[in-house]
């Protein structure tokens, strides 16, 4: 193989990973994506500030409400394991798809 063909065939290469890639990150439930984004805003403010978009959310798209339950514990456990401190996560709690967040805080302690 000639040097000249060989950047093109690493090209190629690195097109189709990045295309396969693409369709990767296309893939994800949007449920999937509002848990992620929930969790990062937790870590970089506070629960507070996630449950308050959890419940944003899901009253602005219906269709993440049955996925509610499970992203609010998740939060849950998420603040326990930030604050290392069941109370000081449960101070955030707050009626968001029921009682799932203090589910989570009792999960993550």
């Amino acid at each position: 193989m000639s040097r000249g063909r060989r950047p093109n065939a690493e090209s190629q290469v690195l097109t189709a990973s990045s295309d396969a890639a693409s369709s990767q990150a296309r893939a994800r439930a949007p449920h999937e994506v509002l848990r992620d984004k929930l969790l990062t805003e937790l870590q970089e403010k506070n629960p507070g500030v996630a449950l308050t978009h959890l419940q944003e959310a899901t009253n602005g798209r219906p269709s993440l409400a049955r996925y509610c339950v499970d992203i609010d514990r998740v939060l849950g456990q998420a603040a326990v394991a930030k604050y290392h401190s069941a109370k000081k996560a449960q101070a955030y709690a707050r009626p968001v798809c029921d009682t799932s967040y203090a589910s989570g805080v009792a999960q993550g302690h």
